[in-house]
């Protein structure tokens, strides 16, 4: 059996450190953005951070299936031209979509989001859950 890499090795660049995120498997995405999930009485939040995203640049449904589906797409472009040809020209792309099942308990058709300060934050309000009395005569049949 092979000795496990360590994360430390010294003829190993530092910027080559995230994609070794445990010792045995390799970080898949270190680009994808923090989630958080927040559970009050009232309902849950998800919160996605995004910086420098704008309102525009996400999509939230719900799926087929009855999940949350969040995606994120940006692009960006800056070019400085000097008679046809490049002197200095930046783009970037980012994509990103992440599918979370959602609780029995919420409210499917309250669900809101909005975008604040590079947070997009997804407010899934809960049902009022009614208490039965669990108390019931049962039949017997002969």
């Amino acid at each position: 059996m092979l000795p496990l890499m360590k994360r430390t090795n010294d003829w190993m660049p530092s910027v080559f450190n995230d994609f070794f995120d445990t010792d045995f498997m390799p970080r898949i995405n270190a680009t994808a953005p923090a989630i958080n999930v927040i559970e009050t009485e009232k309902d849950y939040k998800v919160e996605l951070a995004a910086p420098g995203m704008r309102k525009d640049d996400f999509q939230v449904h719900i799926n087929n299936e009855g999940n949350l589906s969040i995606k994120m797409e940006s692009k960006k472009e800056n070019e400085q031209k000097e008679k046809g040809r490049y002197l200095r020209r930046e783009f970037s792309y980012s994509k990103y979509e992440q599918t979370l099942i959602l609780p029995d308990d919420v409210k499917k058709d309250k669900i809101s989001a909005k975008v604040t300060d590079g947070v997009l934050t997804v407010t899934l309000p809960k049902s009022e859950v009614k208490v039965s009395d669990p108390t019931r005569q049962i039949m017997i049949e002969e």
